[in-house]
């Protein structure tokens, strides 16, 4: 159930993390697009939300490894 909890919360945070840049560029998209910078940006952005998500699913991982551990010294 917490896995489950987890995973919802991340697909909220994906939805926001595309949305939120969408919705803040809208008077800058013509020049980003026409300059191609704008595949940079959403690369760099990507980038940084898969090494989050990455590292946090590393850590749950141990987490939980670590709760198994002590329930079973117990």
């Amino acid at each position: 159930m917490k896995f489950f909890k987890s995973r919802i919360f991340f697909t909220i945070i994906l939805f926001l993390a595309i949305s939120l840049p969408a919705a803040f560029a809208e008077g800058n998209r013509d020049f980003m697009r026409e300059t191609g910078k704008i595949n940079v940006v959403v690369a760099v952005i990507l980038v940084i939300f898969l090494g989050i998500v990455w590292y946090l699913v590393r850590l749950e991982r141990k987490l939980t490894k670590l709760e198994h551990q002590t329930k079973d010294d117990q």
